[in-house]
């Protein structure tokens, strides 16, 4: 009797995916109009410096130095949300947050202004000798998350990022539209953006705790809250790569 088992394996291989791999239905306009918030035209910039380790406090030295006088400067339509160094994850590494009040008009016009700037212009040439490698990318923010806002602490941040497979950055938002409210209890929820220039349908989650173990304790609880294993059931397959970086921040970051 003969054996038919690699003919039929497309077949079985299709049945399979459909089982985890949900279409999303066609839409009419961009993700960036649909899932965006319209009551607010800011765009974030999130900035990954990775530094020389014999360098880490000399560069956290010059940005606090320097990166308040930007925020605090009424001239620059923009706003240093927070500035961490990561703690758990990739090492010897600075994140940096910025929302610029009025999209990319504001993006252009504080990037003009620094160029003026002699002192950030100085600050640049010394942060170049202390880096090894730096990456941006340009973000909107989900409507269904909170606008962050400066927070007392000390608290940790874990920045949960998440490589999409592309056309899934819809169906990422219907779910967590939902998924976001049994996050909700604690506090933790800090903003929720979505990429629109750099790596694309990259999403990153920011949280805040008191410390690891309530960290533990939060995540462990909301699997105890009816519909949210499900939501998780039906985002995974959304994944392509994720990662998770817990951050501390540096003082003068306005998220303590």
């Amino acid at each position: 009797r003969r054996l038919t088992s690699s003919n039929n394996r497309p077949r079985e291989d299709s049945w399979l995916k459909s089982l985890f791999v949900r279409k999303v239905d066609p839409r009419k306009d961009a993700h960036s109009n649909l899932l965006a918030k319209k009551e607010t035209s800011s765009l974030y910039k999130l900035q990954f410096h990775n530094v020389k380790p014999e360098c880490l406090d000399a560069y956290n030295k010059i940005c606090q130095e320097v990166l308040p006088k930007i925020h605090e400067d009424k001239h620059y339509p923009c706003t240093l949300v927070g500035t961490w160094n990561t703690w758990y994850g990739e090492q010897d590494q600075a994140v940096h947050l910025w929302r610029y009040e009025g999209g990319y008009p504001a993006l252009t016009e504080v990037m003009s202004k620094l160029r003026e700037n002699q002192e950030f212009v100085q600050f640049r040439k010394s942060r170049s000798n202390m880096l090894l490698s730096r990456k941006n990318q340009l973000l909107l923010e989900f409507s269904f998350w909170n606008e962050p806002v400066p927070r007392s602490g000390p608290n940790i941040y874990e920045l949960r990022s998440y490589q999409l497979r592309p056309g899934t950055m819809i169906e990422w938002g219907n779910y967590w539209a939902r998924a976001v409210r049994f996050r909700q209890d604690n506090n933790e929820a800090v903003g929720g953006f979505f990429s629109q220039i750099g790596q694309l349908y990259m999403v990153h989650h920011l949280w805040a705790y008191k410390d690891l173990q309530t960290r533990e304790d939060i995540r462990n609880a909301a699997w105890h809250k009816h519909g949210w294993e499900e939501l998780v059931y039906y985002t995974v397959p959304l994944i392509q790569e994720m990662e998770s970086r817990i951050m501390i921040p540096l003082k003068t970051s306005p998220l303590q």
